[in-house]
């Protein structure tokens, strides 16, 4: 016995899926990442960088040292220490 195709279509659900799925991507517009900075982060860029301020400051204590008007002061320096050994 043989049977032939007549009158019936070939059926492929998975096939009308994946039609459906690029027509989506088809419609679908493409969004993009965005940065914005704050108006206080603008504010900041503004300002000396640290790096700057602290070139300045080795600038000032090189200085005084040259001439010799550099003074330690001891006090301060002990404890500053202690704090740091006692961490």
């Amino acid at each position: 016995m043989k049977i032939y195709n007549y009158g019936v279509n070939k059926v492929n659900p998975y096939q009308n899926q994946s039609v459906k799925a690029e027509h989506v991507k088809k419609s679908t517009f493409n969004v993009t990442d965005q940065l914005e900075i704050s108006s206080a982060a603008k504010d900041l860029q503004g300002i000396k960088s640290y790096a700057d301020e602290r070139a300045e400051r080795v600038q000032q204590l090189k200085e005084k040292m040259q001439t010799g008007n550099y003074q330690v002061d001891a006090k301060q320096l002990a404890s500053d220490m202690l704090k740091y050994y006692r961490k």
